[in-house]
């Protein structure tokens, strides 16, 4: 079964109150096995339209997995407090094997 991806992009208006998102959801980031493989770090948009300053990419060990993350009570409980201070998308992805 292959890998999975969250790909997020997401603009930060408020990032003191974005420390509270983050501190949340790194619990459900933990219990699910995520791996952070980009985690806003310097970028460069190069084609397309911009989606966002903020560029993440997080790793599990399948779709069903990053879905369960992203629908887990702690991680939505979290997500609270990054809908007021942030605008963003996220998709998740398989990988290829």
């Amino acid at each position: 079964m292959p890998k999975a991806y969250w790909i997020a992009h997401v603009d930060v208006r408020d990032p003191e109150q974005y420390k509270l998102y983050v501190d949340g959801a790194a619990p459900a980031f933990v219990e699910y096995g995520a791996k952070f493989l980009a985690r806003g770090g310097e970028n460069l948009s190069v084609d397309g339209d911009d989606l966002g300053a903020r560029h993440v990419v997080i790793e599990f060990k399948d779709l069903e997995t990053a879905k369960a993350c992203f629908d887990s009570e702690t991680y939505q409980k979290a997500r609270e407090h990054r809908l007021p201070v942030s605008t963003g998308h996220i998709v998740l992805v398989e990988g290829v094997e």
